[in-house]
Parts: structure tokens; C-alpha cells; sequence
């Protein structure tokens, strides 16, 4: 690890910390209540709210991870991306009219309307675990290029990122959040640039030197058409397994559909979501690319985990300056998703667990006020939960990880809706059990490893035994009109 940060790269990161955290801050200024701080007054323009879709779902692992996939293997990890865009596509014309109908204020609120309160709370409470897991990898994996460049530990790192961005969330809120996104997503986004360049100087021949080499080996490889359901990167997988697991995450996900619901009408969020499946493509293909690079210019050498080979090159190999910038992204991706998850769940907890309970569904300034507790409490889990997952695995890619713990809970959530849209025949009891076992059976294969299921089919399997379940033990009691 490095004894601490040149003066010019430490100026850099210091700016980028103190000046985003202020902003986001000053942002929140004038909030009355609930509606505005978790809804933004439903006033935000389409093109912010798909830039901090974006930012939100790809984090720091992409900035990270998914360079070291392609250094460890080929470009096949981009298949998942189309079935991402897909995905979008059908949440855009399925979901989202519905979440627009009556003003939701939460994706749970529409289970509510069909199968009581206690569905809402129900899904609400697992969409809190799962952020909770995933959201937590993604923290600790922040925490890694921070550590190497200052030399703290990773538990110091991990409390650094995590007190900035909660002060700017708790003052901000939605706006706060989404604003911010937009230029954390600018400058990471203009890191990875950067990092292109920089390999271009440092890799004899530069990147047609870099592709030809790539390409000889094998590294260009986009598609795979093998059905063999344990690969988890082929073109099946991804169009299938991506766009189910894109409809969980973006249909059925609070951190997701909250900004959805920030837009000023049904058609702008749809523009917000499609779009940004496009973008996400452009994006990983970005840092697929990245990956490559890296790999020629250390020419495969190996590494302790594929997330610290990126990080690795910024510490080592780029100028003053530059480095710092670089760092600033890498903090810039983990902020922008941590914000997010921090909002979303506490947007959850007081709309779906609190108002109910404390019988304040109308009261607006009583929202806020628990939305900004709940605020602080989901941010120290946060922080906690980071530090329990100091060991996720070795040779595991975190975005692995992530995305693994999403697909096991997702295909339930996902089931529900589609019982909730479609489904006479389903009730509280059958959709409560079709979740329980829609998630346990694929919990059950990750954790004993008895199916050789490729992550990317989880959230498949996990929609159509939920599905199956709750209409085999649903009535026939016929569909609440809204």
C-alpha cells in the first residue's frame, strides 16, 4: 500500500469529497416534506433521472470489476447488457403505466392496492435486505483503490465514503441524489477516458496493437451460443437472464422505480428507463474495453482478485494528478450508488412500514421527519454491513457477488407483480408463498451448489416458480378493479 497521497492528487480528491458533499447539501434547501424529498415534487427532467439510473446501477463495481472481467476472460460479458435493454423495454410498457396510475409513492404501494397491506410490507422488507447485502459489497469494493493509494484500512475507507455521502443525502434527498449522480456519472465516465489514453501511451503499439493482440488470443469474443445453462455468459443467459433480471432491478426494485417516479409524467419515464439501457450498453462495452487494455499492458499477469487490477493501475501507473482524478471517479461511482440505496431505503421504510403504522399516510412533514431518521439508520447498516463483507470471496468479482445476491431475491418480487397485473386466481396468502418460494429454491441452489444454474438464471427461475406457485394456490375470487 502507498504511505499516504502526493500533495497534487490529494488537493484533487479533497476538492471533488468537500465540494460534492456541499452541493449535494445545498441542493435540499426548502423541503417541506415527504413528496419533495424522497419525489423530488415529481419534477425532475427525464434526461437527469436516466443519467442517475445509470450511475445508481453501476456503481463503483463497473468501474472496478468489469475491467477486470475482460482482463480474466473476453467481451462476453456484454450479452447480459442486451437482455438489461430488453428488460427496460418491457418495465417501460408494462409497469410503469401502472406505477403512474393513482400516484404511487413506492413500488410496493401497487401490491398494496391488489393484495393488502401486509404484501406491501412483505416485499418492502425483502427489497431492504437485498440492498442491504448487495449495496454493502459495493461499499467494501469502493474501499479498495482508497486503500491502496492512502494506506488506511479498508474499515477507515469504508467510513470515509460513507459519513460524506450521508450528510449530503440526509440534507438533500431525492434532488440531492439525482444531481449529484448526474456529474458523479460525468466524471467517472471521463476517468475511464482517461485511463484509455493513458494505456494508449503505455502499451507499445497503443490500442490497435492492444486489439490485434486481444483479438489473437481469442479476447474479442462478444457472443457465445452455448445452451449450457452453468456458463454464465452466453447469449441465452444474457437476452433471457438479463432481461429478467433487468426487470427485477427496474420494475420491482425501490432504488429503481423511486426515480422513475420523480419524472414529470409517464412518458418522460419511460424515456428516462429505455434510455438508459442504451446507455449502460455503451458503458460496459466502455470498460470491457478498459479491461483489455489492462491485460496487454501487464500482459496477463496474475493478480490476488480481479477487482484490485484496475486500482492497481491507477495507484502504480498514472501521473500526479491524474491519479487523484481517477480516485475522484472511483469515489464519484460509489457515492452516487450508496446515496441511492440509502434514499430508497429510507423512502421504503417510512412510506411502506412507518406511515401505515403510525397512521400518517397524509402527513407529509411527519414522512420527512421519519424519512431523514431512517435515513441515518440505513446509512450505518450500510456502513456495517461493508464491513462484514471484508471477505466476499476469493477470486470473486464483486460485481459478481452483487448481482448474484440481487437475481436470488428478485425473481419473487417480480413474480408478485406479475400476479398483482395479471392474476385472478391469486391472493395475499398465494402470492406470500409463491415469494417464500421463489426466492428460497433459488437461495437453495446458490448455497448448496447442487445445480450448475448460472447466476444470470436466477431471476427466471425465481419469476416463474413464484408465479406458478401463487396461481396454483390462489382462489377465484376475480381481480379488484382500481
Amino acid at each position: 500500500m502507498s504511505e499516504g497521497l502526493p500533495a497534487l492528487d490529494l488537493g484533487v480528491l479533497l476538492v471533488y469529497l468537500l465540494g460534492v458533499t456541499v452541493w449535494g447539501a445545498w441542493l435540499g434547501r426548502g423541503q417541506t416534506g415527504g413528496r419533495d424529498y424522497f419525489l423530488g415534487n415529481r419534477d425532475l427532467p427525464w434526461w437527469a433521472v436516466m443519467l442517475s439510473v445509470v450511475a445508481t446501477e453501476t456503481s463503483t463495481l463497473t468501474f472496478l470489476s468489469i475491467p477486470g472481467i475482460s482482463y480474466l476472460g473476453t467481451l462476453a460479458f456484454l450479452q447480459v447488457t442486451f437482455g438489461y435493454l430488453f428488460g427496460r423495454v418491457v418495465v417501460a410498457g408494462v409497469l410503469l403505466p401502472s406505477y403512474h396510475r393513482g400516484e404511487l409513492t413506492t413500488a410496493y404501494e401497487l401490491l398494496e392496492r391488489r393484495f393488502g397491506v401486509g404484501t406491501r410490507r412483505l416485499t418492502s422488507v425483502i427489497f431492504m435486505i437485498t440492498r442491504l447485502l448487495a449495496d454493502s459489497v459495493r461499499l467494501f469494493a469502493t474501499a479498495i483503490p482508497l486503500a491502496l493509494l492512502t494506506g488506511w484500512s479498508y474499515p477507515v475507507a469504508v467510513a470515509v465514503i460513507g459519513l460524506l455521502t450521508v450528510i449530503y443525502t440526509y440534507f438533500g434527498g431525492i434532488r440531492a441524489v439525482v444531481w449529484v449522480d448526474v456529474a458523479q456519472m460525468l466524471l467517472y465516465l471521463f476517468g475511464a477516458v482517461v485511463a484509455a489514453v493513458v494505456l494508449q501511451s503505455v502499451v507499445a503499439g497503443g490500442w490497435s496493437q492492444i486489439f490485434a493482440t486481444a483479438g489473437a488470443a481469442g479476447k474479442l469474443q462478444v457472443f457465445d451460443l452455448s445452451l449450457d445453462l452453468g456458463v454464465a455468459y452466453t447469449l441465452p443467459a444474457g437476452l433471457l437472464g438479463g432481461a429478467f433480471l433487468s426487470m427485477g432491478s427496474h420494475g420491482a426494485d425501490q432504488l429503481t422505480v423511486q426515480r422513475l417516479l420523480t419524472c414529470r409524467s409517464l412518458r418522460d419515464s419511460q424515456r428516462a428507463l429505455v434510455g438508459s439501457g442504451v446507455l449502460v450498453i455503451v458503458q460496459f462495452a466502455i470498460f470491457l474495453v478498459v479491461g483489455l487494455g489492462l491485460w496487454a499492458f501487464y500482459q496477463g499477469r496474475a493478480f490476488d482478485a480481479s477487482d484490485e487490477i484496475f486500482a492497481r493501475f491507477i495507484v502504480d501507473e498514472l501521473p500526479a494528478g491524474l491519479t487523484g482524478l481517477l480516485v475522484a471517479g472511483v469515489l464519484a461511482a460509489a457515492m452516487s450508488s450508496l446515496s441511492s440505496s440509502i434514499n430508497a431505503l429510507a423512502s421504503a421504510s417510512a412510506y411502506d412500514l412507518w406511515a401505515p403504522l403510525a397512521g400518517a399516510r397524509d402527513d407529509d412533514a411527519g414522512i420527512l421527519r421519519a424519512g431523514r431518521v431512517f435515513t441515518l439508520v440505513w446509512s450505518v447498516l450500510l456502513v456495517g454491513g461493508a464491513l462484514v463483507f471484508l471477505r466476499i470471496g476469493e477470486g470473486a468479482a464483486a460485481v459478481e457477488v452483487a448481482l448474484g445476491v440481487s437475481s436470488m431475491v428478485y425473481g419473487g418480487l417480480l413474480g408478485a407483480f406479475a400476479l398483482a397485473l395479471f392474476s385472478e386466481r391469486a391472493d395475499a396468502r398465494s402470492v406470500a408463498v409463491g415469494i417464500v418460494v421463489g426466492i428460497g429454491f433459488v437461495t437453495w441452489i446458490w448455497a448448496t451448489r447442487r445445480s450448475a444454474l448460472a447466476w444470470p438464471w436466477f431471476v427466471l427461475v425465481g419469476t416463474l416458480l413464484a408465479t406458478a406457485t401463487g396461481w396454483l394456490l390462489g382462489g377465484r375470487r376475480g381481480r379488484p378493479t382500481d
